[in-house]
């Protein structure tokens, strides 16, 4: 289990770290293909207190407490509260940026995947069919 940001963000945090922990190579590196980016999560909560989170897409498909190792290609600075809305589909993230919720340091191309990052806890397993498929293309990629 990964430790808890302050808020209400530690059950998603968690939540995408179990889903990345259980995902099998070839989900893992499809989601890497298809994000390929580090994202860093600085998420604040109603005292100010702010946990930093990383989400490699980019190499490892893991979730850590901490700052980026590498350098994340985008950082977004958003409260839990926020965080928590964009998970659930209360809102999306272009409203967030527009309305000042969520700010970004960096490639602000990579933060329009976050949504996508963070329904990762939320996507059917791949069948043995299509992670033979996946491998299949990993295989052919290298070539």
């Amino acid at each position: 289990m990964v430790e808890s940001p302050p808020g209400q963000a530690s059950e998603l945090i968690s939540g995408i770290h179990d889903s990345f922990s259980k995902n099998s190579e070839a989900e893992k590196k499809a989601l890497i293909k298809k994000t390929n980016g580090i994202f860093e999560l600085q998420v604040s909560n109603a005292a100010k207190e702010t946990a930093t989170w990383t989400i490699d897409l980019k190499k490892e498909g893991t979730v850590y407490k901490g700052n980026a190792k590498p350098k994340a290609d985008v950082t977004i600075i958003l409260s839990d509260e926020t965080l928590t809305d964009l998970a659930s589909g209360k809102l999306n993230g272009q409203k967030a940026f527009m309305t000042g919720k969520l700010k970004t340091k960096g490639n602000i191309m990579l933060a329009t995947k976050l949504d996508t990052v963070l329904k990762v806890r939320h996507l059917p397993k791949l069948t043995k069919e299509q992670n033979s498929l996946v491998n299949f293309q990993s295989a052919k990629a290298k070539l």
